[in-house]
């Protein structure tokens, strides 16, 4: 795990929530591989999936203490997010509010008294780059939705982004230049995501923090060999700054090729 910083855990009056983000990469597979056992040891606040790769009624998942949010893909086997929190949300909503953007279950916003919590799983661009024009379509649509969120009250988005934003984001920038996920159009989008008002709140607080990454592909043992990509985020509208206490990134656990992102706010 990445970590550094001492919360403030055991200082009076400081309440400190923990939020998790998790590209599971098909959850059933993931229950499997002790997701259980890792779901109860970071006891999260709020506990975002995305890639659960299920349709409702495929899966029972016993969380006492938490309500449970899902939204499905309408293809089998594809996409879909889920959200467990331990306080009840003011509101819960699917999707972006766009038919073109709203059937592969991507998003979903969780409404509490002082922010909005979205969770969302970015369309990959695919091979030779033939989804690149649809995710710069989606990438608009789903920073308007955000900004139209943060005009309320703060914005937590979460999950997996698929872009590492910068060359120190991924171990080999040079040869993926231009690769889905590393495309110049796909790095402006995010710059010109946080420039609306958003901070990356790993870089916050590890701005030169080399070699820590979230996702690793399961071809040339790129795990075991480090060779991986920072590509799951806390995003944090920047009216939200002051709360923010501490973000982490789980290289133990292994359960799937990504690897649990962690927000800690006071």
């Amino acid at each position: 795990m990445f970590h550094i910083k001492t919360p403030f855990h055991g200082v009076k009056g400081i309440e400190i929530m923990k939020l998790i983000s998790w590209n599971v990469n098909g959850l059933r597979a993931c229950v499997q591989k002790n997701f259980m056992e890792d779901f109860e040891k970071l006891d999260a606040d709020i506990f975002c999936l995305q890639e659960t790769k299920l349709q409702e009624g495929q899966i029972q998942l016993d969380l006492p203490g938490y309500f449970q949010y899902w939204n499905y893909a309408e293809k089998k086997g594809y996409s879909g997010t889920a959200v467990f929190t331990k306080k009840e949300p003011l509101s819960v909503k699917n999707g972006i509010g766009i038919e073109e953007h709203d059937h592969e279950g991507r998003v979903i916003t969780l409404e509490f008294e002082n922010f909005f919590i979205v969770t969302v799983y970015t369309p990959n661009s695919q091979n030779e780059l033939k989804r690149l024009d649809y995710r710069m379509k989606w990438e608009d649509a789903f920073r308007e939705y955000l900004l139209s969120l943060k005009e309320k009250k703060g914005v937590i988005v979460c999950g997996d982004m698929n872009v590492a934003h910068n060359e120190i984001d991924l171990k080999n920038p040079k040869t993926n230049h231009n690769n889905a996920g590393f495309t110049d159009e796909e790095r402006e989008k995010m710059t010109k995501l946080l420039e609306s008002g958003f901070i990356d709140s790993f870089r916050y607080f590890y701005p030169d923090a080399e070699n820590i990454y979230s996702w690793w592909s399961y071809r040339f043992q790129a795990r075991a060999k480090n060779a991986g990509w920072r590509i799951d985020y806390f995003l944090v509208s920047d009216n939200m700054k002051e709360q923010m206490e501490d973000a982490k990134i789980h290289t133990e656990i292994m359960g799937s090729d990504h690897c649990p992102v962690e927000l800690q706010l006071q």
